[in-house]
């Protein structure tokens, strides 16, 4: 008997699909969310998501476009006035001068990552990142073929990326690439400005590029985040509008690449997805003009964070990463378990607070860790903690 051509099909597909692991993230959304249609109570705690709506102003500006009528198709690179200001937005903010035609507006910072990865690395070359990191880092590496190489981050250094690290893993075996972000997901924690000049300096000499993650910029509870771009101008910088504008949804961000790789970035854009959307560019657009909501907003993730990381050692979470920066607390649970999927899925089932396993940002160190976002409500921060109260007691 011959095996169907569907048959044989199968094991490739099979294959491409096992480069890909799950986002363990929105495993827990789903389970959460299962539970909710069950008719029970759950406190959210375990996506990056802000709670709050898009700036007014945001809203405003693409209901008008949408009144308009017609939602086109823009540039591939974005329209050239968010480019323009999103370039004065480094000027303003960092005292940093870019040309707008560096800007390349992207459907989310998720799409930045692809059109990086693919304009700079060929399959088969090594990228650093971090354990723990972002989960996609290195899940969209690998559904292109390229070699994530983990760093393991420490306590001695801070939790963040260092030079050093850098060296000895290029050393051991030659990497095209390394990437950094700050403030960090999952833990908030920040690369400070020499830190990361220096991570700048060694790419440089090294030959490596290097990709900065600053989706969290505007996130910061003491020193403002350094852009790479103030050490280094040949850095690949992604950042996006979801975090500090409140625009998960509008799936808009942007990278700034060196000059010579905007033409190749635009080629891959006109064929992956042709352009940006046109009312997410038009809100976020008027987003630089909610500064002051945005910042009320902030304030209300600052007050999240003090009072966590003032009662969640009361019940018992006391190792947590420097939470300097972003809506999150990356927590040591060793005292508890060494299974943090199973302690998260209890947690949800139990407790009704639903978090985010470690392992989904360390496949090693992350059986013992779990991330609570503070992104929602200071309600929902104040009830996690009397949920715990009772169900770790």
């Amino acid at each position: 008997m011959t095996k169907s051509s569907a048959d044989l099909r199968s094991p490739l597909i099979a294959r491409r699909m096992d480069r890909v692991a799950s986002f363990l993230a929105m495993d827990v959304l789903s389970a959460a969310a299962a539970k909710e249609r069950r008719g029970d109570s759950v406190i959210h705690m375990e996506v990056g998501q802000p709670s709050a709506p898009a700036p007014r102003a945001a809203r405003e500006a693409a209901k008008a476009a949408l009144d308009l009528g017609r939602i086109g198709y823009t540039e591939a690179l974005g329209m050239s006035a968010l480019r323009e200001r999103i370039a004065r937005h480094y000027r303003d903010t960092y005292g940093v001068s870019i040309a707008p035609e560096r800007v390349v507006v992207t459907t989310g910072s998720s799409a930045g990552f692809v059109l990086a990865f693919l304009s700079l690395f060929d399959q088969g070359q090594r990228v650093a990142i971090t354990a723990p990191g972002y989960p996609a880092y290195r899940n969209i590496l690998e559904a292109l073929g390229i070699e994530p190489v983990t760093i393991p981050l420490a306590k001695a250094d801070g939790w963040i990326m260092t030079a050093e690290a850098i060296e000895k893993a290029h050393a051991e075996k030659p990497l095209h690439g390394i990437l950094a972000m700050s403030p960090a997901n999952p833990s908030g924690t920040m690369i400070g400005r020499k830190a990361l000049a220096g991570l700048g300096e060694t790419c440089r000499r090294l030959g490596l590029w290097f990709v900065s993650d600053e989706i969290y910029h505007g996130l910061t509870y003491g020193e403002p985040a350094s852009t790479a771009l103030t050490s280094d101008d040949d850095a690949v910088v992604i950042n996006s509008f979801s975090k500090y504008y409140c625009m998960t949804g509008w799936r808009i961000g942007w990278i700034v690449v060196p000059e010579r790789l905007v033409r190749p970035i635009e080629r891959l854009a006109q064929n992956l997805y042709i352009s940006p959307p046109y009312l997410s560019q038009v809100a976020a657009l008027a987003a630089f003009d909610a500064m002051e909501e945005l910042e009320a907003v902030k304030a209300g993730y600052a007050r999240n964070r003090a009072y966590l990381l003032e009662e969640l050692p009361k019940v018992g979470i006391t190792e947590m990463h420097p939470v300097d920066g972003a809506f999150y607390i990356y927590a040591d649970i060793a005292r508890f378990t060494n299974d943090s999927i199973g302690f998260s899925k209890r947690m949800l089932e139990e407790a009704g607070v639903a978090a985010t396993p470690g392992l989904d940002f360390d496949p090693i160190e992350g059986s013992h860790y779990l991330r609570l976002s503070f992104a929602g409500s200071e309600n929902d921060c104040h009830e996690t903690v009397a949920r715990l109260k009772g169900w770790l007691k």
